[in-house]
């Protein structure tokens, strides 16, 4: 049969059609995801960030990218919350403090004396306990929690001749701004004093702070031993941070992404755990070889600590009696 103009432009349609279709929908399938995080590059939780990002790369043939945002480029925690709740940003990871200022009942991953080491630390954020925690948050926050992270349980570095907590009495110290480290150093009589990170360095040598709490990667990394008279591993508090994803996003994305994208966050997450409870093995051999006194608080009675904090935070956070329970058998 002769193809008269009209016929040959329909059959020219209908075999282009193929061509038409498959490379708009490619595109569109392509998504760069864009993560914020506070720490620094290098931090260990920066270097699971890109672990995950690099994981889900491969796994989709780059199809789903990640670009890391670091050290608050993107804005505070509070600001980054504030993008994913808009769609504006698709993933932060975000400390359980500024969780905790949302939801009372997430901020009771950060109750003293849960458990008593780092490696304990890495083994109660995977408990169905801590993770139960999380699944509030797309009703609170409008985001999706993927799990936890850790640091190191914290310690104090004093510039004064400190034994005990209970010498932390009157002592200015630049503490995590969260309510639950708030009530948990005030009960031993110190002063919450807020010094910006980047200044607490020259704020203890110039006396205008005694001292301040923080994880041990992060002590090391800003060498605070080498202002202060004391370290005091504390044994009682820990900052774990929650991968989240904006939900307006998470929505937009198939089930079989979402389920690469937990399954991915939780391998980076693991290792990332791993990362901090080695880490901080090595880090306090080192500090023990500098001049700085490290204090044993391993005969310190912690009870009536934890019952002054629990008559505050019980009423409003009940699941704190749970991850005492669960941290005892760790």
């Amino acid at each position: 049969m002769t193809l008269n103009r009209r016929n040959f432009l329909l059959t020219s349609a209908a075999a282009a059609a193929p061509m038409a279709f498959v490379t708009p929908s490619r595109a569109a399938a392509a998504k760069e995801l864009r993560l914020g995080i506070i720490t620094p590059a290098g931090h260990s939780w920066n270097r699971a960030a890109l672990r995950f990002g690099e994981a889900l790369s491969k796994a989709t043939d780059g199809r789903l990218t990640v670009t890391v945002f670091h050290s608050g480029q993107l804005g505070n925690e509070s600001v980054m919350m504030q993008q994913m709740q808009s769609g504006a940003l698709d993933m932060g990871w975000i400390q359980a403090a500024e969780l905790g200022t949302r939801v009372a009942s997430v901020a009771s991953i950060n109750a003293p004396y849960l458990v008593r080491s780092t490696a304990a630390v890495g083994k109660l954020v995977k408990t169905p306990t801590a993770l139960k925690l999380l699944d509030v948050l797309p009703r609170e926050t409008g985001c999706v929690g993927l799990g936890w992270g850790i640091t190191g349980m914290r310690v104090v570095f004093a510039t004064k001749d400190i034994k005990t907590p209970n010498d932390l009495k009157g002592l200015k110290l630049r503490i995590n701004p969260t309510p639950v480290y708030r009530d948990f150093y005030q009960y031993f009589g110190a002063a919450p004093t807020p010094i910006p990170t980047p200044a607490v360095f020259d704020a203890m040598t110039n006396g205008q702070v005694d001292g301040l709490e923080a994880d041990v990667e992060f002590s090391w990394n800003q060498r605070f031993d080498k202002v202060s008279k004391v370290m005091m591993p504390m044994n009682a508090l820990f900052m774990p941070f929650a991968p989240l994803f904006s939900g307006r996003v998470w929505q937009t994305l198939d089930n079989k992404d979402r389920e690469l994208i937990r399954q991915l966050t939780a391998q980076a997450l693991d290792a990332q755990i791993n990362d901090i409870v080695t880490t901080e093995a090595g880090l306090l051999d080192k500090l023990k070889k500098e001049s700085i006194t490290i204090r044993d608080l391993n005969d310190f009675d912690i009870k009536p600590a934890i019952e002054a904090f629990d008559k505050i935070w019980l009423p409003k956070a009940p699941q704190i009696a749970e991850l005492r329970k669960v941290g005892a058998t760790l």
